[in-house]
């Protein structure tokens, strides 16, 4: 075992799939210096994950890949379900700009995201990856630093981290040093999953199929110019891919295709007791499994990510209260379970057997979802607001806590931009007009920017945004969650001193200055 002073990193991440690599790259745009471990030399080099939304589109512009990472995607038109004779019966669609600034869906191949994000994370000098590597302890659990031990082709090694990242995927070894167990959601099932590549004519809408047939449920969809995948519950009778496929191909085809990928997965829904212990957390698949029935597998790891990373380079930056950190599995596995339940539920939709009450379960379906809005609100329902806590003040008229911002292009100075390249990394105010004197003095004293919406130049969307939600003024947290409000007609958020103290000021100032930006705080309050 070999250890010496230079093996103390402030962050050590176990698995550099798109999950553990994220997390790297938004801890060093944060100036977090972290250590990435991967037991694969290099990217694994076929497909898995093939979808994702306008959310994770800006989670990954954060991480400085949204340019490469758009790319390689196409858009997609959203989710439809057939019935048994590929009858739609529900159209969920998720077409043009999303609140988010990016298409609603987007297709792409994974192997092509694990290379854009490699290769960002080579460019920076606070990230470093070592491939071939095999974790081999974490621990122990305490509340200062880690031991991590890791085996190479040179022996066994030991390093002291400030805080790591499980990202190392279902079987975790993470996940089992914390001792955090599976909380099993009842969902089970084997299928088979086929990517294909053809330049034959398939019957395609642009976007997710679901066949709601008890008898062969299955999912298509079109990934690439030339490339589709189909999933289908699995059957005791062996058929080919070519039987498999053949009611999305003109019966007079009779040309080749490449099969890409077949490979049997068992779909689970699970989700960690708990994830975290002392400066350990689980992320990803280490912390949840779902269905792939709603494409949300990996974007719920990349929010993990996002969620968890500005909070912990601003621990272990400036100090703070350890409920900073509580606050990521508070806020992010009740959003984890509500997506696993709506996997599940489509899940049991496209599968759940073959007795009446199922078929009556199925035309219910289909009738409900020709309720007009009603597809609307099911897409807008994969990120519902976050519950209240410490990062996030819901009372009376404050309905904007707990979402997020719309990320509409400004222009400022001339220059055109995105939303969320203008502000950076920090808190921020946004105000329905130019901000008063308190709001202005609140700001300063936190070090944060107090900007109106006035003077955005954008296209009107973050205006009619504070009106709708009846707002003055937000305070947007560094992941554009609106974490207080000041309603309209309102003077000041309402509970600046308890967040205040929480993130003890973005400047993290000395004793005396504390003093005084305590009484600022007491005086804006009142």
């Amino acid at each position: 075992m070999t250890v010496d002073e230079a093996a103390r990193v402030p962050v050590v991440i176990v698995g550099a799939g798109p999950v553990g690599v994220t997390a790297a790259l938004l801890l060093a745009r944060h100036g977090i210096r972290c250590l990435v471990l991967e037991r694969h030399q290099d990217v694994y080099p076929l497909p898995r994950a093939v979808a994702t939304d306008d959310e994770v589109r800006r989670i990954l512009q954060a991480a400085g890949v949204g340019e490469e990472f758009a790319a390689i995607t196409r858009p997609a038109n959203g989710l439809r379900l057939l019935d048994a004779r590929h009858r739609v019966m529900a159209e969920f669609r998720r077409t043009g700009c999303g609140l988010h600034g990016y298409p609603q869906t987007s297709m792409f191949d994974q192997p092509g995201l694990e290379r854009v994000l490699r290769d960002a994370l080579a460019r920076l000098p606070e990230c470093e990856l070592k491939g071939g590597v095999e974790v081999t302890g974490v621990g122990p659990d305490t509340t200062g630093p880690v031991r991590v031990t890791y085996r190479d082709d040179d022996g066994e090694h030991e390093l002291w981290a400030d805080a790591v990242l499980g990202c190392d995927g279902a079987n975790s070894l993470t996940r089992e040093a914390i001792g955090a167990i599976w909380e099993d959601l009842r969902f089970e099932e084997r299928w088979t999953v086929i990517d294909v590549r053809t330049d034959a004519d398939v019957r395609c809408w642009e976007g997710v199929d679901q066949v709601c047939d008890p008898h062969r449920p299955a999912t298509f969809m079109r990934v690439g110019e030339d490339r589709y995948r189909w999933e289908f519950r699995l059957r005791d009778e062996r058929e080919t891919v070519r039987e498999l496929v053949a009611p999305w191909l003109s019966p007079s085809y009779d040309g080749d295709f490449e099969v890409v990928r077949e490979t049997q997965y068992t779909f689970r829904a699970r989700v960690a007791d708990r994830w975290r212990s002392g400066r350990v957390f689980l992320l990803g698949d280490a912390a949840h499994l779902t269905p792939p029935f709603i494409g949300q597998g990996l974007c719920s790891g990349l929010r993990d990510a996002y969620n968890l990373t500005w909070k912990l380079a601003r621990f272990l930056r400036q100090g703070g209260d350890e409920r900073l950190l509580d606050t990521y599995e508070s806020e992010r596995k009740p959003h984890a379970r509500h997506v696993i339940r709506l996997a599940v539920a489509m899940g049991w939709a496209m599968t759940g057997g073959q007795d009446g009450a199922a078929a009556l379960r199925r035309r219910a379906l289909a009738v409900a979802c020709r309720i007009p809005g009603l597809a609307e609100l099911a897409g807008r329902d994969l990120s519902p607001a976050l519950n209240p806590g410490p990062l996030v003040r819901r009372g009376v008229r404050r309905g904007l806590a707990g979402t997020h911002c719309p990320q509409p292009w400004v222009s400022v100075d001339g220059r055109r931009t995105r939303l969320d390249e203008l502000l950076g990394d920090s808190f921020t105010v946004l105000t329905a007009t130019e901000p008063g004197p308190s709001l202005t003095a609140l700001a300063h004293g936190l070090g944060i920017r107090a900007l109106s919406v006035t003077d955005l130049g954008d296209d009107g969307t973050l205006a009619a945004w504070m009106r709708a939600g009846r707002a003055d003024a937000v305070l947007l947290r560094p992941d554009r969650v609106v974490m207080d409000v000041v309603p309209a007609g309102g003077h000041d958020f309402t509970s600046t001193a308890d967040w205040a103290a929480l993130l003890h000021t973005t400047r993290s100032p000395v004793p005396a200055e504390r003093t005084a930006l305590k009484s600022l705080l007491e005086s804006t309050t009142r």
